[in-house]
């Protein structure tokens, strides 16, 4: 992989960019005083809730809260994740991305224009296959076989399915008139060549399935045989633009349909996820021919929190399943689940939901899934027989290297207390976790923004929210600094200090850039709120210092009342005595 975006550069291409220009073209806006407004994109509705501030580059919704700066808007709205939305700012300004050190070596010009070749190339053939689906003398038997399948034509629009002519050369004489053309195909894999150097189509008569990426773009294809003889399945081998460890069949579909997946389900093959598809359960996706890795893992976590495994119920079907596990574990983090579904013999997803329908496979689904925990402990303990010293001592041995690389706390700690069950020694895991969790810090109380004061803000969220507006204060208001006030026990200061300490070093960076700045911290939706509190903006540098002056007075009457306290209960030390003596003196 390449090394990391710089954060200079991700400023620099916010600074570039207008939010208005980047929405306005997805969404058509309507000016709406000093602000942009619309229907909101990522949830129905029938009057314009969705507000784009120019000044601000900030995008919020009022009716589903969905809010953020252009980037966010483009992980939202085009369904990317982040690198691949500041890709296509810098596409949009015809601008180079630049990487740290590190990482593998950067595309050159040259490269990055053979990629988009390819995509355009690949895009074309899609189309090809599609349009020869119902022009090719051969059609009709493509047709019935779709047709006998239960596919609707409906369903193979909906997934671009097309066939591939049993010419040998339909593909190299429609699209490699060139001998440059012709490498290309050969590269793709859209073609083949023997060992006389003979080129012929690599897919012949077969129905074809266009593989997308996450942005879309068609990258490879499986193709399915009409009838007996040769491979059933023939998938695209890898390529410079395809590589299948790394792609799921249909998740590009299954992100366009929900924007927010809330389950997602792996199975075996292209023509499980189509026939599900048709059916209304849209959120299949399936590895092309090679077992669930590490990296499909990541991708799914990132896109759903339910990810459901169906298999066959045979033994390769359980060792399909394992091996997902196994790849899973680092990747399992609190609030994912993983869970596993093993179908009746003979059956595979395509079979069961034409047999018993949408509602009993979802019903099956959400009832006989096996979670990741049992089928964790179920498989050790069909190898590993705990009734002796040396069966324990084996399931110990394979099981805790395996808890060790899950990143969950809470999943880690249940599924080590399970194994201290099988293990018979759970009095003393117990009272290991107690210990440990004895001599661990208290965790400072977290910042609540949900209840603020209904006719006030408080002096905090007042100096925060003006940062956000303007960090430029931070160096104007010098002596508004709340630095000192580190150790005081009121709610919100460190992140203001944050904040502030961020604008000293960032004065000239706009709302935009301040909240990318903090968009994985764990306060982000706290600002995001504060930013659709609106105030009038007059006199931005009056209201800082006068906001931080009822901040130090707040601080001044509570180390008071602290003082009076402690004299009722004990005696104060002469410093003390010396402390609330300046504190009444201050307040006179």
């Amino acid at each position: 992989m390449s090394g990391r975006i710089p954060r200079e550069f991700i400023d620099d291409i916010i600074a570039r960019t207008d939010i208005i220009e980047i929405v306005d073209s997805r969404v058509r806006l309507k000016k709406a005083g000093r602000n942009h407004q619309a229907c909101c994109p990522f949830h129905d509705e029938k009057s314009p809730s969705f507000t784009v501030s120019q000044d601000k580059q900030f995008y919020h919704c009022f009716g589903c809260g969905a809010h953020g700066n252009v980037i966010s808007f483009l992980m939202e709205f085009d369904r990317l994740e982040f690198p691949e939305a500041v890709e296509e700012l810098a596409q949009f300004h015809s601008i180079e991305v630049p990487r740290e050190k590190g990482g593998a070596p950067l595309p050159s010009a040259e490269q990055k224009q053979q990629k988009e070749n390819d995509y355009e190339l690949m895009e074309k053939v899609t189309k090809y296959f599609a349009q020869q689906l119902k022009v090719h003398p051969d059609k009709d038997k493509a047709i019935n076989y779709l047709k006998n399948r239960g596919l609707s034509g409906e369903i193979v629009k909906a997934f671009d399915m097309g066939y591939a002519p049993p010419e040998w050369d339909s593909i190299l004489k429609t699209f490699g008139k060139t001998p440059v053309y012709q490498e290309q195909l050969l590269e793709l894999k859209l073609i083949t060549e023997n060992d006389n150097r003979r080129r012929f189509d690599f897919f012949r008569d077969r129905i074809m399935f266009p593989i997308r990426d996450k942005r879309g773009r068609v990258i490879g294809f499986g193709g399915r045989v009409l009838e007996d003889g040769g491979p059933k399945y023939l998938n695209s081998p890898e390529t410079r633009i395809f590589h299948k460890g790394h792609e799921l069949y249909g998740f590009y579909q299954a992100k366009q349909a929900h924007r927010n997946l809330a389950r997602v389900m792996i199975v075996e093959g292209y023509m499980d996820v189509v026939a599900l598809g048709q059916f209304g359960i849209d959120y299949a996706v399936a590895s092309l021919g090679t077992a669930t890795t590490p990296e499909h893992i990541q991708m799914l976590f990132r896109a759903t929190s339910d990810v459901v495994c169906c298999y066959d119920g045979d033994r390769a079907g359980r060792e399909a399943a394992w091996r997902a596990l196994e790849n899973a574990l680092p990747y399992l983090k609190d609030g994912v689940e993983m869970k596993f579904l093993f179908l009746p013999d003979g059956e595979d997803p395509d079979t069961l939901v034409r047999k018993i329908g949408k509602d009993a496979f979802e019903k099956k689904l959400s009832n006989d899934s096996v979670p990741l925990s049992k089928f964790f402990f179920d498989n050790l303990l069909q190898r590993h027989h705990v009734g002796s010293i040396e069966g324990k001592a084996a399931l110990k041995a394979e099981a805790m290297p395996l808890i060790g690389q899950i990143v969950g706390d809470n999943i880690r700690e249940i599924l080590l207390s399970n194994l201290s069950n099988y293990m018979g020694d759970q009095n003393k895991h117990k009272y290991d976790r107690d210990v440990a969790q004895a001599n661990l810090r208290k965790t400072p109380k977290k910042l609540d923004f949900n209840t603020p004061n209904k006719s006030t803000i408080s002096p905090v969220r007042m100096m925060i929210r003006l940062l956000l507006d303007d960090p430029s204060l931070a160096i104007r208001c010098e002596a508004a600094d709340p630095t000192p006030l580190g150790s005081v026990n009121i709610p919100g200061i460190p992140l203001l200090i944050e904040l502030y300490q961020f604008c000293l070093t960032k004065p000239a960076a706009n709302t935009a850039q301040v909240l990318e700045y903090f968009r994985d911290h764990q306060q982000s939706a706290q600002l995001a709120k504060l930013m659709v509190w609106e105030y009038a903006e007059q006199n931005q540098a009056a209201v800082f210092e006068d906001s931080f002056a009822k901040l130090l007075d707040w601080h001044l009457q509570s180390r008071m009342d602290e003082l009076f306290s402690k004299s009722r209960v004990s005696k104060l030390t002469d410093e003390e005595k010396q402390e609330l003596n300046i504190l009444i003196k201050e307040q006179r």
